[in-house]
């Protein structure tokens, strides 16, 4: 099997001084783990790195390397490029894409029910909202802090989900297809 190039995300590390994670260290270990390409974006646990595994592999391996080195689990979300693709084209707000902050890919890594969703939908004042394949796009015109949506993604959603936004999809993007072409 050929190397493939994969994007992660890890949620809930580096915020508010909690569950601390270096972005060099995460590199390094990931790395000497024998994933291939390693890079990181900002500080959120935004991940590329290529591997000759599938996702399942990759997500393990990672997950074993991540606990044993940072002492915690961060259930990471794992993407091929090949799938990262198919999101950004999915984008159903094109309109408003060029807003890239207040635009947002909620990645849903298991299905949430369909009252769950119109619950979600009933909170939005401004927000516009669709769920496609996976991923629940989200345009938060008022910002992602002040959304009532946003603040109920997980009490409401109640599935494995984290959100970017998407100025970051696309720079994830961009970093992953250069890794792909070696």
């Amino acid at each position: 099997m050929s190397e493939n190039a994969f994007i992660l995300l890890f949620r809930g590390i580096n915020v508010g001084g909690n569950k601390i994670v270096k972005m060099e260290t995460l590199r390094k270990v990931l790395a000497e783990a024998g994933f291939g390409g390693v890079a990181t974006y900002i500080q959120s646990g935004n991940v590329v790195l290529t591997s000759d595994k599938d996702e399942k592999a990759v997500i393990a391996g990672v997950e074993k390397v991540f606990d044993k080195t940072f002492g915690f689990s961060s259930r990471p979300t794992i993407r091929s490029l090949k799938a990262w693709r198919r999101i950004v084209k999915g984008n159903p707000f094109v309109d408003v894409a060029q807003e890239g902050r207040q635009l947002h890919a909620v990645l849903l890594d298991a299905a949430p029910g369909k009252e769950a969703v119109a619950t979600l939908k009933s909170l939005a004042a401004s927000e516009q909202i669709e769920v496609k394949d996976g991923v629940l796009y989200l345009y938060t015109p008022d910002g992602f802090g002040a959304s009532e949506v946003a603040k109920g993604l997980d009490k409401v959603l109640k599935v494995p989900l984290t959100a970017r936004n998407w100025n970051t999809v696309l720079k994830l993007q961009e970093m992953a297809e250069k890794l792909a072409q070696g």
